[in-house]
């Protein structure tokens, strides 16, 4: 008999990094924070209703699902969500990997990374948020690069230019990006890979910082030098940025004795070209944990059940 079926997943605070390889594969570095979505599905009846209304993606992943299952007919999907949309904090995959997982637990089990990426390659470029700690993600395949670890502990000030941007049409862009970009794309992810490894805060910020200032040959952001400027000049890490959103944020080290005063700083940095400014946290495990997904090919991980604040 199927039950009432909870997900959750995080969102991401932009990207450490984004890109295009030598080989021409667009792909991003997961930033996890503890804000994320929680989804329930309810079943009964005939046919998918969703809450809020408005939900589209959701509703058609659930739907699709659901015609596949064998113990579930239909029913309702509600979605409890922290992170607005548009502004690049991967709320549309959020949404999705939690229902995913909601839709899987009212059958009864845990949905299979494969199955997931599927159905979501189906509907629209992704962030790696269905796998815990920060990840290399082919966002464009929806396919796995490469496991990179949990983060040091950060604490992400974040201003929000206004507006949204679709990450449909975004994605649908080539940018502009030379031989000699891709190039450097390519090591900035072998330098990141190796910052997270040792947990080298300053050397995260660096990749975080130039990744930012590559953006802006896809996507203007008149505030960025300033920022980024600013933020040196309060001992930050760096600045972050959603490559496909309008959130801008400046990087802190949990562990720096300055660290209160410099959130203050922070969000008056942000004051100077946001219209809201908020204040994310890294995803660590221990610290926050999210249900883990079955994949062939990676270590097994416990599955565990924790709201993402």
């Amino acid at each position: 008999m199927p039950g009432i079926g909870v997900g959750r997943a995080y969102g991401s605070c932009g990207e450490l990094l984004q890109g295009v390889t030598e080989q021409d594969r667009h792909f991003l570095v997961t930033l996890p924070i503890r804000r994320g979505t929680v989804a329930v599905f309810e079943p009964g009846g005939h046919g998918i209703s969703v809450v809020p209304e408005g939900k589209s993606k959701a509703q058609r992943l659930a739907g699709a699902m659901v015609a596949r299952s064998r113990v579930l007919r239909g029913g309702q999907l509600t979605l409890h969500s922290e992170l607005p949309e548009g502004k690049g904090l991967a709320s549309s995959t959020a949404d999705l990997v939690a229902t995913a997982r909601a839709v899987a637990d009212a059958e009864g089990r845990t949905v299979p990374v494969g199955e997931l990426e599927a159905d979501l390659r189906a509907i629209e470029p992704s962030d790696g948020v269905m796998y815990q700690g920060a990840v290399a993600y082919f966002h464009r395949e929806v396919l796995l690069l490469a496991r990179l670890g949990p983060l040091p502990a950060l604490t992400i000030v974040t201003g929000d230019e206004g507006g949204s941007v679709d990450t449909v049409e975004f994605n649908r862009g080539e940018p502009s990006f030379t031989p000699a970009d891709k190039r450097e794309f390519d090591r900035l992810l072998t330098e990141l890979g190796t910052a997270i490894t040792h947990g080298d805060v300053a050397a995260i910020g660096a990749v975080a910082t130039r990744s930012a200032a590559l953006s802006t040959i896809s996507r203007a952001r008149p505030h960025l030098d300033a920022t980024i400027q600013a933020a040196r000049a309060i001992g930050a890490a760096g600045v972050v940025v959603a490559h496909s959103g309008t959130t801008t944020g400046i990087l802190l080290a949990d562990n720096d004795l300055r660290l209160h005063e410099q959130v203050l700083a922070a969000r008056q940095i942000c004051a100077e070209f946001a219209c809201s400014i908020a204040v994310h946290h890294s995803w660590r495990p221990g610290a926050q944990r999210v249900p883990a997904v079955d994949h062939p090919h990676l270590p097994a991980i416990p599955r565990t059940e924790s709201t993402p604040r």
